[in-house]
């Protein structure tokens, strides 16, 4: 849509009424605000949704894989058998044999639930996730033949524990005796401690090379567990078919999807709910684009009149309102992209500052699940949030458009 030379100066003296026309300014403004916050705050809440559902996968994949082959009972014996065979099929990357056991953990009097997880001595020193994220000492210190542990951060706040520490952990799966089977309680030196940023699991991970979790737990050469990693987790399902077949008589496959589906649909829907009522906030910002146009109609019918008689057509009159407030709603998406974006950038101290003043701590790890609030912008995204605002503040142009190109020059200016 172009406009001409006087269309053009037109369209720029409306936007900026003048002195007796203050009240359709100030509607105008508060139009572009409005636009300007419901940008934002869409744009803020999606980018931190999306990042709250790639943290959290990446997380929870990268200590529990994109699936898991479990031995029924508990305990796979053929464990190396599995991991020769997942590693041959097509799409898997790696296979990592396991052993996780909830069990109970004891320091000066403190006891603490715990989940109890032997890596090979190898798989240990690979894991990106662990040792990219240790605070306190080093993971090359566990070793096959040391007692010593690795634990997250909030487990070691918890218990009172740091580096050098004696941490005992207490098996129920002990030795039988006359009056019944004695738990089984074995100090391990903390030799590192990591964060890994999601709260679950820095509150009760213990990590341990796989032999020293098997004499703990008095199962042989048994392992829980095959840890697969694929070459795409959204086809997870697909590319482990064929393998869930040839292990289904001794063990069962799951996938990441299985094992975390309700939090992962429950993050789905909150996202397709969160959309639907911030995009419904944009649409109310822009009725105010439509009450300040119609007020700017009702203001200018003389000089719309006028304009008819001195030979500007209806199409132009057209043209003229909708770059009116096409251009108040760009401005406000412009503006609220700018908002958006530097609200995301300091998130982290707008929410310590809103802590300070409230005087509450409005991101609990213990209840997001993760330590930090997470942001990740899909380009893609906040083009389509752009363009919808756009699309709304252009519709609500055309009711004050067509309106002012309707206006018969005759009546209006009969008694002038």
């Amino acid at each position: 849509m172009f406009l001409s030379r006087y269309e053009r100066m037109i369209a720029r003296r409306y936007l900026l009424p003048g002195r007796g026309e203050a009240f359709i300014a100030l509607v105008a403004s508060i139009s572009l605000v409005a636009v300007m916050l419901g940008v934002a705050a869409l744009v803020i809440v999606m980018s931190v949704m999306n990042g709250f559902r790639a943290e959290l996968f990446d997380k929870i994949t990268g200590l529990n894989g994109h699936a898991v082959i479990q031995g029924y009972g508990g305990q796979l014996r053929d464990w190396r058998e599995v991991v020769a065979e997942a590693r041959k099929t097509p799409g898997v990357t790696t296979a990592t044999p396991l052993i996780e056991q909830p069990l109970m953990a004891s320091f000066q009097g403190r006891v603490e639930g715990v989940l109890v997880r032997g890596m090979t001595v190898a798989d240990l020193r690979a894991n990106p996730t662990l040792n990219r994220n240790v605070v306190m000492g080093r993971m090359a210190e566990l070793t096959a033949d040391c007692e010593c542990i690795a634990i997250g951060s909030r487990l070691a706040s918890t218990l009172g524990a740091s580096l050098g520490s004696s941490v005992q952990l207490i098996s129920p799966q002990g030795p039988s005796t006359p009056f019944g089977t004695v738990p089984r309680i074995v100090s391990y030196r903390v030799a590192a401690i990591f964060e890994v940023g999601v709260y679950d699991y820095d509150k009760a991970f213990v990590v341990m090379p796989m032999e020293t979790a098997q004499t703990l737990l008095l199962m042989g050469d048994a392992v829980s567990m095959v840890e697969i990693d694929t070459e795409d987790p959204d086809r997870v399902g697909e590319i482990l078919a064929p393998l869930a077949q040839k292990v289904v008589q001794s063990a069962q496959l799951s996938d990441w999807r299985t094992l975390n589906a309700t939090l992962f649909e429950a993050l789905a829907v909150d996202r397709l709910v969160t959309f639907t009522v911030l995009s419904i906030l944009i649409l109310v910002a822009v009725f105010n684009i439509l009450s300040s146009l119609i007020m700017l109609v009702r203001a200018k019918t003389r000089d719309i009149a006028i304009l008819r008689t001195m030979g500007a057509t209806r199409s132009g009159l057209i043209k003229i309102f909708v770059t009116v407030g096409t251009a108040i709603g760009g401005l406000g998406i412009l503006a609220g992209l700018i908002l958006g974006f530097i609200l995301l950038y300091f998130r982290q101290g707008v929410l310590s500052f809103l802590g300070f003043i409230t005087g509450q701590e409005i991101w609990d790890p213990s209840m997001r699940y993760l330590t930090e609030l997470p942001a990740k912008t899909d380009p893609v995204e906040v083009a389509s949030i752009a363009l919808m605002a756009l699309g709304f503040s252009f519709l609500a142009t055309l009711y004050p458009a067509f309106k002012a190109a309707s206006t018969d020059p005759v009546q209006v200016l009969r008694y002038e």
